[in-house]
Formats: C-alpha cells, sequence, structure tokens
C-alpha cells in the first residue's frame, strides 16, 4: 500500500528577525516591530481551510528581549524559536510543509528539515524583491536577511549546528530580484546563487523552469516573501521597492513550478498589515471595549 503523504500547516509567527521599524513611521515601533505576529494570524485567517494538521510554534511577545549577540538581533530568543520550531517538524515528522510567517527566517526550520528529508534532490525558489543573504557582523542585523544563507548552512555556528540539512548554493534561485544591500551582489555571485528580475518572469515562467530542470532535483521548496508584490498593485510587507512582480504572476510562478515538480515547502512571509494595526489600536482607545 501507497504512503499516505503528510502536509501540516505551520503558523510560524516570529517577528524577532526584522529591524524594521523605522522603515513604517506611521505606526508606533512597537506595533511595527510585532507587526508579523499579527500578520501571521491574518494569513492563517484568510487562507483555505483544509484537512492538514495545524500548529504554531510560541513566540514571545516581549519587546524588550531584543539584545544583539554575535551579529544578530534578538539573537536569544531566536535561537530557542528556531529549537522549537525543530523540535515541533521533528516529532510530527510531515512530508510537505506550508508555513505562514512571520518575518523570512521562518523558512530557515522548514526548509532546512526538508532538505534532511530529501538529501541532494532539493532546490530552493526564493520569490523576494532582496536576495536575504547576509551574515552575522554585516551592517544589517536583522536575521530575517540572513534566512537564505543560513538554509544553506553559512551564518552564526550555534544556529547553524541545530539545523538538520542544508541547500547547495547552486540549488537556490531567487525570483523577484531588485533590491541589494552593500555587497550583496558581489556575495551573490561568488556564492553562484542565481537570481531573476521581475522583468524576466513578467510573460511566462520559462527561465524558472528551465533553471530548474538543470538542477535535476524532483522536489522543491518555494519561499513568497511579499514584498515581491509591485507596490503599485499592493502593499502587503515590509518593503516597498517599485516594480515588483503582479499578483497574477506570482501566482503563474508557483502554479507551474508545481504542476512540474514536488511541491514539498510553502513559506509565505514578511507579511505587515498596517491598515488591521491601526484599526486595532483605534479599537483599544474606545470606551466599552476596554
Amino acid at each position: 500500500m501507497e504512503k499516505k503523504t503528510t502536509t501540516i500547516r505551520l503558523i510560524y509567527p516570529q517577528w524577532q528577525g526584522g529591524v524594521i521599524a523605522h522603515w513604517i513611521p506611521d505606526i508606533p515601533a512597537e506595533d511595527a516591530s510585532r507587526g508579523y505576529y499579527l500578520g501571521a494570524q491574518f494569513l492563517n485567517m484568510l487562507a483555505p481551510e483544509n484537512t492538514h494538521r495545524t500548529i504554531e510554534v510560541p513566540v514571545s511577545m516581549d519587546i524588550n528581549d531584543r539584545a544583539t549577540e554575535n551579529g544578530i538581533c534578538s539573537y536569544r530568543v531566536i535561537l530557542q524559536q528556531t529549537q522549537s520550531a525543530l523540535h515541533s517538524l521533528q516529532e510530527n515528522n510531515p512530508d510537505k510543509i506550508v508555513t505562514l510567517g512571520g518575518e523570512c527566517s521562518v523558512s530557515v526550520a522548514p526548509f532546512t528539515y526538508l532538505a534532511e528529508k530529501y538529501p541532494d534532490d532539493l532546490a530552493i525558489v526564493w520569490i523576494d524583491a532582496h536576495p536575504d543573504i547576509t551574515l552575522p557582523y554585516d551592517e544589517y542585523q536583522g536575521y530575517h536577511a540572513m534566512a537564505l544563507t543560513a538554509c544553506l548552512g553559512m551564518g552564526d555556528k550555534e544556529i547553524i549546528s541545530l539545523l538538520p540539512g542544508k541547500v547547495k548554493a547552486s540549488n537556490a534561485l531567487v525570483v523577484g530580484l531588485r533590491s541589494w544591500d552593500a555587497g550583496m551582489k558581489e556575495r551573490q555571485q561568488e556564492l553562484g546563487i542565481q537570481g531573476l528580475s521581475p522583468a524576466e518572469v513578467r510573460n511566462d515562467s520559462s527561465a524558472v523552469l528551465g533553471w530548474l530542470k538543470s538542477t535535476g532535483v524532483s522536489k522543491i521548496v518555494i519561499h513568497l516573501d511579499l514584498d515581491v508584490l509591485d507596490p503599485a498593485e499592493i502593499i502587503a510587507g515590509v518593503g516597498v521597492e517599485p516594480d515588483g512582480m503582479k499578483i497574477n504572476e506570482v501566482v503563474r510562478v508557483i502554479n507551474d513550478i508545481a504542476s512540474g515538480y514536488d511541491l514539498v515547502g510553502l513559506t509565505i512571509a514578511e507579511p505587515m498589515p498596517r491598515t488591521a494595526i491601526k484599526l486595532r489600536n483605534l479599537l483599544h482607545q474606545l470606551p466599552l471595549l476596554r
């Protein structure tokens, strides 16, 4: 009898990896910092209902637990929450994982878990305006910008030692790429990570599918950072880089990949519900509601 494939929905509202409050000045700093938490809950509420088991990673809401250590903001709490996420995955042993975050580092635990489960047969398609390949002690200390390099086995030694697997850099593709931190173009080239701009996937998915064919793998994980979307159409994430991918283009690329390959991991990350935060703050100031 054929083994039944198990899929879990992992709610992973980690917000500590982002150092982003200064980019959202119209929202109080503490609310902006923790906005990813509310964003993950909204994604779960809006996603289609199904029979998959749902697991939520416990996440601290202590705004004061933001100490930088080893070049990473909120290092200790991120380390603890990574351990918790991996424990849940190993305990449930799923074949496929849908992760609703949370900032971009929520992909690290599920993707490295799947890399161990499917060794040498896994590629990462990272759909993002940014490459997320910074390292500890780079200028920016937010762990979410180190997420892809962590999936490739690079970064803080203690965090990397926890991760069960890794994907080689030649099996990572960034789609929708149009913004780099200082030195990131050079690092991308040094690591051999391929990148495609929004224009290169505007009309069809052939560039993505051609790259996937060259890897020789059968299984794919996809990371979708909502800031890849064109802000002229929708502002759903923190980043508002112009000339991004349209919603229908993102949907088409992901579905084209899933039609030809075994999609074993899908992350939706970086939701920043600005309007919902403002409405919540309004409600919290009204009589009879408190």
